[in-house]
């Protein structure tokens, strides 16, 4: 079996969704240097839709590829439908992750959420602080 599949290697090498908006509703970055791995995602939000989303991910193809599909797996989602995408609906869209890389879905994940909560910061919005996650420390860096 290959490492990779066909559909990580094509949100790899053609990823959507790249770039920055400015004036984003919403930006969460997440990830550290010394794992390798930062993305971070810009969300557009009228009428609590995501209209538009973008990204820029340093770091390894799998954390492209993650940051990619989630893209385009929440755009056009309500908020809430994009705060109820975990990593496994991730990595499930991709067609798999090696094991070692399963720490690129989780930063996906994370990014989105700490892109909401900051869009729910910046307007006043409460929310239950439990839905998001604590700074990620990149201990599932460390993964083999």
């Amino acid at each position: 079996m290959a490492l990779y599949t066909e559909k990580v290697m094509d949100h790899f090498m053609n990823p959507r969704n790249v770039g920055e908006i400015e004036n984003a509703d919403g930006i969460g970055e997440v990830g550290n240097a010394k794992c390798g791995d930062i993305m971070k995602i810009y969300l557009k939000i009228e009428n609590n839709v995501i209209q538009d989303v973008k990204f820029e991910t340093f770091g390894c193809g799998s954390a492209i590829a993650s940051s990619s599909v989630a893209t385009e797996m929440i755009k056009g989602k309500t908020v809430e439908e994009a705060l109820a995408l975990s990593n496994k609906a991730v990595v499930e869209e991709l067609g798999g992750l090696p094991p070692q890389k399963l720490h690129c879905s989780v930063l996906a994940e994370e990014a989105i959420k700490s892109a909401v909560k900051d869009y729910y910061d910046k307007n006043g919005i409460e929310y239950d602080k439990s839905q998001f996650p604590a700074d990620h420390d990149c201990g599932a860096c460390h993964m083999v």
